[in-house]
């Protein structure tokens, strides 16, 4: 019995085993190998190299650019973070609404998601470059209004990128919510009318706890995504400029490594940022079931 009762297990955990082998290549190798090299001198090319301790830890934070990219990482992660929930929950409950035009107006809402961010960052990048040759300087200039540098300060671009993500991702968040919204009961509604309750307060107290999971699903996904992303501000803001105040970790680690060839530092800032990541989302996480908890 035992052994049929295994044999049967067996049979669907056998089909894990691909993608198993997929995350041990690509995901947990790599990664064991990140904290290895980051303790040593490994050059990239040599396969000697030598143990130096917490070396290259240190140059991490001795180095303004890298403490400059934590930084915009961060603030970029917190902004985008806040603003997308704020907007997509009001915006989600605007989509439920049963309208003519339902699906048109979800579709034109969700479509910028699906674009690549780099795409849209270079598309954005001229629509806002600070030359005359930008798009809307152009559209300015026939009205006697001469060049504006969107980008071309360091919290001019920072506005500018945030601004912009929350554009292309408020969408697809917002589709989130309203999957969760369209599975409250309409009971619920018709219930809190009868007892006399506004809209006001059907929002802020059967549509805002209910919605705590879909809460929790989307901030943790603006942070992982918040923390790693590379592609919009690489592209809209120039590499990251002006300069390199717009730089972020992930940015850091693959110039440092690729570019200028300085592995052990690049890796010793992968770890930290991995570390960072684990911590950040594993405490949002649990402030956030916690919530749920509290909520419902």
């Amino acid at each position: 019995m035992r052994k049929r009762k295994l044999k049967k297990a067996m049979q669907y955990e056998i089909f894990l085993l691909p993608a198993f082998m997929a995350f041990t290549v690509f995901t947990i190798i790599p990664l064991i190998k990140t904290i290895a090299y980051s303790v040593t001198d490994f050059d990239g090319v040599t396969r000697e190299y030598n143990f130096v301790g917490f070396r290259n830890y240190i140059s991490v934070f001795q180095d303004e650019m890298m403490r400059h990219a934590l930084f915009n990482t961060l603030f970029y992660t917190l902004c985008t973070m806040v603003l997308i929930n704020l907007i997509a929950i009001p915006l989600a409950v605007l989509l439920d609404k049963q309208t003519r035009l339902k699906t048109v107006e979800r579709a034109v809402f969700f479509f910028p998601s699906i674009v690549s961010a780099l795409l849209l960052g270079y598309i954005w990048g001229y629509i806002l470059s600070p030359m005359q040759t930008g798009a809307l300087n152009s559209i300015l200039a026939n009205f006697g209004i001469g060049p504006i540098g969107w980008t071309s300060t360091e919290w001019g671009a920072k506005i500018a990128i945030i601004l912009v993500a929350v554009w292309t991702s408020t969408g697809w968040h917002a589709t989130v919510y309203l999957a969760y919204l369209q599975s409250i009961p309409g009971e619920y509604y018709e219930a809190a009318a009868i007892d006399g309750a506004g809209k006001w307060q059907q929002f802020k107290n059967i549509t805002i706890p209910l919605l705590a999971p879909g809460l929790t699903v989307n901030t943790l996904l603006l942070l992982t995504n918040g923390l790693k992303v590379y592609d919009l501000p690489y592209a809209l803001s120039n590499k990251g400029g002006p300069g390199y105040s717009n730089y972020t970790v992930t940015q850091m680690i693959i110039q440092r490594g690729l570019s200028e060839k300085q592995y052990g530092p690049s890796t010793a800032l992968a770890a930290i940022f991995i570390l960072l990541v684990t911590i950040i989302a594993g405490v949002q996480f649990m402030t956030m079931r916690k919530r749920e908890v509290d909520i419902t």
